[in-house]
């Protein structure tokens, strides 16, 4: 296990922004996964924990938008974000799975966006703004080192 945790914090620092966003909506999506896992178990303390998890992830991708420079887009995405915590807090306030289901196949669907966006170009230089004003911390990503 040390070896992965590693090489997952070798890969996070070496990343551009774009990878370390996707790298986020990738570990949003596990906790997700991990947290409809836990309710189908029964074992609430752990899907607490995994949708928690989740929630840390979105907020640390809400807080790097840039709301100046991506304009509506940038708006639309932290409306998004919103709406996605409000799906992880009705899914751990009821226990529900229907919450879940949607959050995970809205994250898919923007990691999948994100995923076009990069591989639709050759070069990070020619990206688009992706309407963050910065890569997310360093520290931040340390919670979520444990994908």
């Amino acid at each position: 296990m040390y070896k992965d945790q590693a090489y997952l914090e070798s890969e996070i620092l070496a990343a551009d922004g774009v990878k370390l966003v996707r790298m986020l909506y990738r570990g949003a999506i596990a906790a997700v996964i991990a947290a409809r896992e836990e309710l189908r178990r029964g074992r609430i303390a752990e899907r607490s924990l995994q949708i928690t998890k989740a929630g840390e992830i979105l907020n640390e991708l809400a807080c790097s938008v840039d709301r100046e420079r991506g304009g509506e887009i940038a708006r639309n995405l932290v409306e998004l974000y919103a709406y996605l915590q409000s799906l992880l807090q009705r899914a751990n306030s009821t226990q529900t799975e229907p919450p879940l289901q949607e959050a995970q196949s809205l994250m898919e669907t923007l990691l999948q966006a994100w995923e076009a966006c990069s591989s639709s170009s050759s070069h990070q230089a020619t990206l688009p703004n992706p309407g963050f004003h910065h890569a997310p911390e360093a520290p931040a990503l340390q919670m979520s080192v444990a994908w």
